[in-house]
Parts: structure tokens; C-alpha cells; sequence
């Protein structure tokens, strides 16, 4: 589900780039390589053809990881192989100007929400499905430590992709037609803040912060910018193998259309789909977990909430709802995540809401179960 089409010639100066880099990196600090290899068992119990066969198990994706130093320079990166298409997660260079500075440039992760995840489960939070979590696009970052406090500055030009190509890890603003709309628009010129505070007092920790995007929405038919934005607080606690996530957003995408599209929503592309959402809403995240030590390695259990409020002028958009209850397994290279999904007017989760926070059309609660399982190298 989660998660190509790159020209002969970039994926050619790509190769030579990173054995030059390999070589001389070799000889001064070194490079790491390493990836994984990860099956998935999928059932959607709303999908009859699917629980007469007992689900489907099927491969799910190669990763391949460089990270690298040559001196104050560094290179990371992760290339993914998936059935039937291949894509880039991230891939930057970066310069360490000393201890609390880095610059990074190229495809990297974009500071907005709770650092890392707002989730726990392979199946993400509910940010996931807007571009608000474990989002990659084009652009420069500078992260910046002084003390507790971590301040990370981006800009970035566009998405990783083609706006006309739904190829990119996490959803980007979708430049095609979605559900019978033609839409016509493109993310460009965004700029993102976020700061976290680290606080720490024996077995408590806890990181506590804001996030601001800002950026525009580029129409190719009325040659105008929109704009779009986004705010978060968020806070991540830990605190003897228990965790807890809580995060609060807003977005509004505000698109330049030509006249007689529906602005309410906005089509958006990633992880191989296309689909609406509403253009403006709150999300709120509740996570909860608890890690328990094994003589083989860890189990996590988990239990991630996502809602989602349009906060547009149409009153028939509903709420979505997002809820995955799972467990993380932990043994030596072996990593195995088992979900249980529960999805209310909801993308990828329900059967007959194939979108976010736009009028339902199915009734109640949708369930799926979805078992992924990793080897790491």
C-alpha cells in the first residue's frame, strides 16, 4: 500500500555520482549500506472475493540504504523496489558545519509535525494521507541544535515527482484527474519551520514543539498561485516502555481553479493512488504504546487515533476517522508489524470512501488487517 519512472541518463549519473562518492568516501571516513526486504499479508473483511481467498500475501518493497562521510560532507539516501515500480524515498547531500549545524540538500524529510512519526503502525497516522507525515520533497533544510531546543529551517521547491505522478512515498498535490475532476494544480515554493524542545528527568522524556508550513498551489489552466498552509503543536512522551503521541493541526489548501470547480476539495497523489480530500480541516492524533522487553528482542503495542474535521463552506463533507490497533515485533533483524485498521469515511481503510473528509457514502466502520514482514541488513 505504502509505498517510478526516472529517465536512463539520471538514473546513470545517479550510479556514477554515488561510486565516486563511494571511493573517495571509502578511503576517508566510509559508506554504509544496508536495506531490507519486506512481505505483506493484506485482508479487507469489506472485500468478499478477497475473505474467500483468506487474504492475499504478496511482496512488498526492496530498500536499499547509502549513508556516507567524506570529511565535514556527508550522503544518505534510500531507494525503494516495489511490484511493479521503483521510486526514491530520500536522497541528500548534506555539509556538518560543526556540532549543531547541518545543511542538507536535495530529496530530504520535511519538518512538520511530531519528529519521526505521529504513529506507530506500518499503516501510518492519519497526517500521513494529507503530505503531514514522513513527507519528502526537493529543496534545502538546516537543522539546528543549541542546547535542548532543535530548530529545523526548509525550503523546498517542489515534490520529489511529477505533479501528474502519484509515484511519490507520501501524497503531494495531484496535477490530473481524480474521481471525474480534471485538477490542474502543482506544490511549489514552500517554506517549513519547526522547533522541538527535548525535555528529560530521569526515565521521562519529552519532546514538545510547533510546526508552520507555508507554500503555493501552482494552476496550469488559469496560470495563477494559490497558497496552502499548515500549524501543528505536537508532543511525544516516553516514560518506562510507554509512549504517547498527541498532535493538533491545521491545513487549508486555497487553489487558484478556473471557474466551476468544486474548492472545497483538492486532489491529491502518492504511495501509487490518487484521490480528494477536503481543502481545509483539522487533524487530530492520539497514540498510545507500550514496549515490553523480550529475551529475543521487543514487542510494542499500540493503539493510533486520527480524526479528521473539514472546516469548509460545503456542510454535507464529513468527518474521517482512522484507528489501528497493532503490534511491532522486534527479533535481531526481523521486524514484523500486525495491524488491525478501522476506517470511517476514509482512503485506503473503507470500501466505498475512497477519499478524506468528503461527504460519505458508505455506513459505519470499515476493518482491514495487515500483517508486513521485515528482514534488515
Amino acid at each position: 500500500m505504502k509505498p517510478m519512472r526516472l529517465t536512463k541518463s539520471a538514473l546513470v549519473i545517479s550510479a556514477l555520482f554515488s561510486s565516486m562518492f563511494a571511493m573517495n568516501a571509502a578511503a576517508e571516513d566510509g559508506m554504509n549500506i544496508g536495506g531490507s526486504v519486506r512481505v505483506n499479508y493484506g485482508l479487507r473483511f469489506y472485500d468478499d472475493q478477497q475473505k474467500d481467498k483468506g487474504g492475499d500475501f504478496n511482496f512488498d518493497v526492496l530498500t536499499l540504504k547509502f549513508d556516507g562521510t567524506h570529511g565535514k560532507w556527508g550522503l544518505s539516501s534510500e531507494y525503494r523496489f516495489a511490484s511493479g515500480k521503483h521510486f526514491i524515498k530520500w536522497g541528500y547531500g548534506y555539509y556538518q558545519m560543526n556540532d549543531d549545524l547541518q545543511i542538507q540538500l536535495g530529496v530530504n524529510k520535511t519538518p512538520f509535525g511530531n519528529p519521526g512519526f505521529i504513529s506507530n503502525s506500518w499503516w501510518f497516522g492519519l497526517p500521513y494521507y494529507l503530505g503531514f507525515e514522513d513527507d519528502f520533497d526537493v529543496g534545502a533544510k538546516a537543522v539546528h541544535h543549541s542546547g535542548a531546543l532543535t530548530t529545523e529551517l526548509g525550503f523546498y521547491k517542489n515534490g520529489e515527482y511529477n505533479s501528474g505522478d502519484n509515484k511519490a512515498y507520501a501524497p503531494d498535490i495531484y496535477n490530473g484527474v481524480v474521481n471525474g475532476a480534471e485538477y490542474n494544480n502543482q506544490e511549489t515554493n514552500q517554506l517549513n519551520l519547526r522547533q522541538v524542545y527535548d525535555y528529560q528527568n530521569g526515565e521521562l522524556t519529552v519532546k514538545a514543539g510547533y510546526s508552520l508550513e507555508y507554500g503555493q498551489i501552482y494552476n496550469t489552466k488559469t496560470e495563477k498561485n494559490g497558497d496552502r498552509y499548515a500549524v501543528a503543536l505536537h508532543m511525544d512522551a516516553g516514560y518506562q516502555g510507554w509512549k504517547l503521541q498527541l498532535q493538533a493541526m491545521q491545513y487549508e489548501f486555497d487553489a487558484e481553479n478556473p471557474e466551476g470547480m468544486d474548492n472545497n476539495k483538492i486532489g491529491l497523489g502518492g504511495a501509487g493512488w490518487q484521490y480528494e480530500v477536503a481543502s481545509k480541516a483539522q487533524i487530530y492524533s492520539f497514540n498510545i504504546a507500550k514496549t515490553i522487553p523480550t529475551s529475543f528482542g521487543s514487542i510494542k503495542f499500540y493503539n493510533d487515533f486520527g480524526m479528521l474535521t473539514p472546516d469548509v463552506d460545503d456542510a454535507s463533507f464529513d468527518d474521517s476517522f482512522q484507528n489501528v490497533t497493532g503490534a511491532a515485533i522486534s527479533a535481531g533483524p526481523i521486524y514484523i508489524m500486525a495491524d488491525f485498521i478501522q476506517g470511517k469515511n476514509m482512503t485506503f481503510s473503507t470500501k466505498m470512501d475512497d477519499h478524506v473528509g468528503l461527504p460519505q457514502a458508505g455506513d459505519g466502520w470499515d476493518q482491514r488487517i495487515n500483517i508486513n514482514f521485515g528482514y534488515y541488513f
